[in-house]
């Protein structure tokens, strides 16, 4: 067990008073976050100041967010998701819709809501022909600054450094994300005349398609860094397809995304 010094403590006890946030202070002084946020809780309940449970701390800010969990969902959220906030709820929810025919995904989905907001309600309401996985939490908007009014296609869509940072650590949990909620795995078919005669035979391909140019972007950024080779198909003028066709780069995404369950 590590045993800190007083000198050590009242140094992050400084910096957390000066505004520190407590995830940049563990890393600061190669402590763990936990540890920070207990020094931070009992030198606010010595002075007298509020001091918050656990249920109100941010996974970002207070040290303690499964990067991995975060990745994947914040690839479900590009896709598939959306954050409301109306005038009867006093707490904004984050909503993933998933297809019915598609379990498997809403329970990595739960899962990850769970890592990420460990401390929130997680629950699954039944949509038309699909469910809508949807946790409730005040620290959404700090965890996705991507939120705004409008559709995702119609406003700027980029990460922030922090966000960038982890899809670099993490970056197949996001591309998991990204095509479980706006990909998929497909067989193409094709004939070729072999000795003469014509034989047909199939081969796998991914797809995702998105209207967003800028989450476009954020998907090929992130295979391009993987090494995974990849091409527009343009539909009725539109680019909004990208495909992952070449057997190489099919291996690759086979082994670290594969098809929808």
């Amino acid at each position: 067990m590590n045993i800190h010094g007083t000198e050590l403590r009242q140094k992050a006890l400084t910096l957390l008073r000066g505004g520190a946030r407590n995830a940049d202070v563990a890393r600061k002084l190669n402590v763990p976050a936990g540890t920070i946020s207990y020094w931070k809780h009992m030198d606010r309940a010595k002075r007298g100041e509020p001091t918050r449970t656990r249920y109100h701390l941010c996974p970002r800010c207070d040290g303690g967010l499964d990067q991995a969990a975060y990745s994947y969902l914040l690839g479900l959220y590009l896709g598939d998701g959306h954050i409301i906030q109306n005038k009867a709820m006093k707490t904004p929810s984050l909503s993933v819709f998933c297809a019915e025919s598609w379990p498997g995904l809403m329970a990595e989905c739960e899962n990850a809501m769970r890592a990420v907001l460990s401390e929130n309600s997680v629950c699954q309401v039944r949509r038309k022909g699909c469910r809508e996985v949807k946790v409730y939490s005040k620290h959404l908007w700090c965890l996705f600054p991507q939120h705004g009014p409008g559709m995702k296609h119609t406003r700027r869509i980029a990460l922030e450094p922090w966000q960038q940072e982890i899809v670099d650590a993490r970056p197949w949990d996001f591309i998991r994300g990204l095509i479980h909620s706006d990909g998929c795995r497909t067989m193409n078919w094709t004939t070729r005349v072999v000795g003469g005669v014509k034989k047909r035979y199939g081969y796998p391909r991914y797809w995702f398609t998105n209207v967003s140019d800028d989450i476009r972007q954020l998907y090929t950024d992130t295979l391009d860094k993987l090494g995974i080779e990849w091409t527009h198909c343009t539909r009725a003028g539109k680019e909004y397809n990208i495909s992952v066709a070449r057997r190489a780069s099919v291996a690759l995404m086979d082994a670290h995304v594969g098809p929808k369950y």
